[in-house]
């Protein structure tokens, strides 16, 4: 089994020095390069950059640069995607995005994470376990989303959160470690001034 196929199955692999993951990285991080010093106005060859680096796009997405990411064909994004400048993805394992998914800017979505033991962390061993972030989710700025997470449908995820653990659908979670603060309802419709015509 490859280096490669050992993450992907959940178990320790060497990120540090298997040629093939360093060249799989290394190409990954030339796009993003690319993409992050294209011009702002310049949409077609962002969009291009975009179908090159992630690994499936679905309909219509908005990535503002700087954009970071480890491998990027092991990342799916639903449409109407979007995210603010300085997101970075540990894509190590997949990380599945539903439609609507809107992300504040600075946040670390992180599939990666790396022993206890010093000896096994010493040898450049590492571990990835998917993420799953469902459809209409907003995740505020600064938010890191630790391996393994599911958060569910129609979930708002608060600035400066660290998620530890999955979070259910529909709620407002917030803080170190992450956690429900309560149910978003009907009244949350009602929130905001609204112009009115």
């Amino acid at each position: 089994m490859t280096e490669w196929e050992k993450g992907q199955k959940g178990y320790l692999y060497d990120a540090n020095y298997d040629k093939n993951i360093v060249e799989l990285r290394t190409k990954c991080a030339d796009l993003c390069y690319e993409f992050n010093n294209t011009k702002p106005s310049d949409i077609n060859l962002q969009k291009d950059l975009l179908h090159r680096i992630l690994g499936k796009i679905k309909g219509e997405i908005v990535i503002t640069a700087p954009f970071y990411c480890d491998y990027g064909f092991n990342i799916e994004v639903g449409e109407n995607f979007y995210t603010n400048h300085n997101c970075t993805i540990l894509d190590a394992a997949k990380v599945t995005f539903g439609k609507n998914v809107f992300i504040g800017p600075n946040c670390v979505i992180t599939t990666a994470g790396h022993p206890l033991d010093k000896e096994q962390r010493g040898k450049g061993l590492e571990f990835a376990y998917p993420i799953t972030i469902n459809d209409n989710v907003w995740i505020g700025a600064n938010v890191t989303i630790l391996p393994g997470i599911t958060i569910g449908d129609g979930t708002v995820i608060g600035a400066g959160s660290v998620v530890t653990k999955d979070i259910p659908s529909g709620v407002i979670a917030v803080g170190n470690p992450c956690k429900v603060i309560r149910k978003i309802t009907d009244d949350d419709k009602n929130k905001y001034k609204k112009f009115k015509d």
